[in-house]
C-alpha cells in the first residue's frame, strides 16, 4: 500500500482559515460600518487616480498612489482619522487595489470595477507586523478594541484580521500555522470527476450528490426579488427585505459550500494518496448562458481550489488532468475513443462492447491518467 510519507512532499509551512460570526454591539456594527466605508472609498479612489493617471500616458503603481494618498487625500477628510478607526485600513485598500489590477494583466480576472456599498463589504487590519492572539470567544482587534464570536476559536496567533459583512452580519476570518495531517487511505490513486447533476463521481465507484441548493432556491429567490420589487426604494421595509433576499443567497452559497467540504476533505483525508482531477475551464462554461446557472450551482472552482489546499494538508497529492484530455470519450477498458454528446449518459464502447456509466468511465480514465503520471508512486502494494 503507498503511504503519504513515500510521495517525498516537500516540508512547507501548512495554513489554514476560518471563519467565523461577530457577535457586535450596535456600537461595534457602526465602527465597523465605517472601516469598511473607508476601504471602499480609498479602493475607489486609488483606481480613479490610476485609470485617471493611465489615460494620460503615465504608468501608476500602488506605491505612488499610497503615498499621495497618506499625505495629500486623507488630511482633508477627518472623518478617516476619528477615534477608534485603524489606519491599517487604508494600506490593505491598495494592496488589494495592487492585486486586482495584478490578476488582470496576467488574464486571471477582469479590468477592476469601482466597490459599491452593501455588496461585498470588508476590511483587513493587523498590527503592524506583531502576532495577534486568537483563542476563545472574544479577541481584541487593532484599535477597535475587544469583540466577542458565537463560537470558541482554537489558541492560535495570525498576523491579520479580514471582516466583512454578509446579509446584514460580520464575520472575522484570518489564517494560521497548522502542523500537516499525515492519515492514512483506502487507495493510491483516485479519479474525481465533475459533474452538474452529480457532485463528484469518483473511479471507486462512489458517487457524491450534489444538493443544487441553488435550483432548489430558484423559486424563494424570485418572490423575494418580486416582493422587493414592489417596496419603494430607500424605505425602511425595502431594506428589510433585502436583507431577506441576501439572507436567502446566503443561505444557498452556505449549502453549497458545505456539501464541497465535506466531499473534499472525506477524498483528500480518507481516500486516496494520489487525487486526479481536470483543469476545467470554468470561465470559459460561465459563459455558456444555458450552463451558467448549473455550472455555478455545482462549484467546480471551488471544489478544485479545496482539493488543493487539503490535499497538501492531509499528505496527499494533486493531479491536474489537461482541459483537452478526452476523459469522457475515452474506453477505460480497450482506450478506443468515440465522440459523446452532452445527452449520451451511458458510455458504450463499439470496439470491445465495454458499458458503463458516463461519468464513472470518464474518472477511472483519469485515475489511470494519474498512475501514467506519477508512475513512481505506483508501487506493488
Amino acid at each position: 500500500m503507498l503511504s503519504s510519507a513515500s510521495l517525498e512532499l516537500p516540508a512547507t509551512v501548512v495554513y489554514t482559515a476560518l471563519k467565523t460570526k461577530l457577535k457586535l454591539t450596535p456600537a461595534q456594527a457602526v465602527l465597523m460600518a465605517k472601516h469598511a466605508g473607508i476601504a471602499r472609498f480609498t479602493f475607489n479612489w486609488g483606481l480613479l487616480t490610476w485609470i485617471a493617471l493611465y489615460s494620460e500616458g503615465l504608468k501608476p503603481n500602488t506605491l505612488v498612489l499610497k503615498k499621495f494618498f497618506n499625505n495629500h487625500v486623507k488630511p482633508v477628510y477627518p472623518w478617516m482619522k476619528e477615534p477608534g478607526i485603524c489606519q491599517k485600513v487604508t494600506q490593505y485598500a491598495f494592496e488589494h487595489l495592487g492585486r486586482a489590477f495584478g490578476n488582470f494583466f496576467s488574464g486571471k480576472a477582469s479590468y477592476p470595477k469601482f466597490k459599491k456599498k452593501g455588496q461585498h463589504d470588508s476590511f483587513t487590519i493587523d498590527a503592524s507586523g506583531r502576532p495577534l492572539a486568537v483563542g476563545g470567544t472574544r479577541l481584541k482587534l487593532p484599535t477597535i478594541g475587544w469583540v466577542s464570536t458565537y463560537e470558541g476559536l482554537p489558541h492560535v496567533t495570525t498576523k491579520k484580521f479580514t471582516i466583512s459583512q454578509a446579509s446584514g452580519n460580520w464575520y472575522i476570518s484570518f489564517t494560521y500555522e497548522i502542523e500537516p495531517e499525515f492519515t492514512s487511505k483506502s487507495r493510491d490513486f483516485i479519479g474525481v470527476d465533475l459533474g452538474v447533476k452529480q457532485l463528484a463521481t469518483l473511479s471507486s465507484g462512489m458517487v457524491i450528490a450534489n444538493p443544487q441548493a441553488l435550483k432548489k432556491a430558484r423559486s424563494l429567490l424570485a418572490r423575494l426579488q418580486r416582493q422587493l420589487q414592489r417596496k419603494q426604494k430607500g424605505s425602511k421595509r425595502y431594506h428589510r427585505q433585502k436583507l431577506r433576499l441576501a439572507a436567502a443567497h446566503q443561505r444557498v452559497k452556505n449549502i453549497r459550500l458545505d456539501a464541497t467540504h465535506k466531499a473534499t476533505t472525506y477524498i483528500c483525508k480518507n481516500h486516496a494518496v494520489v487525487v486526479a482531477i481536470e483543469d476545467l475551464n470554468v470561465s470559459g462554461m460561465m459563459a455558456n448562458h444555458k450552463l451558467a446557472g448549473a455550472v455555478a450551482d455545482a462549484n467546480f472552482y471551488e471544489f478544485r481550489r479545496q482539493i488543493e489546499y487539503k490535499a497538501q494538508r492531509y499528505g496527499s497529492c494533486v493531479v491536474l488532468v489537461d482541459r483537452w484530455y478526452p476523459s469522457t470519450q475515452l474506453c477505460s477498458n480497450c482506450k478506443g475513443q468515440q465522440p459523446m454528446s452532452l445527452s449520451d449518459r451511458i458510455y458504450e464502447c463499439s470496439a470491445c462492447g465495454f458499458v458503463a456509466e458516463r461519468d464513472f468511465n470518464a474518472a477511472v480514465n483519469l485515475e489511470q491518467y494519474a498512475r501514467r503520471a506519477k508512475p513512481s508512486l505506483d508501487t506493488e502494494g
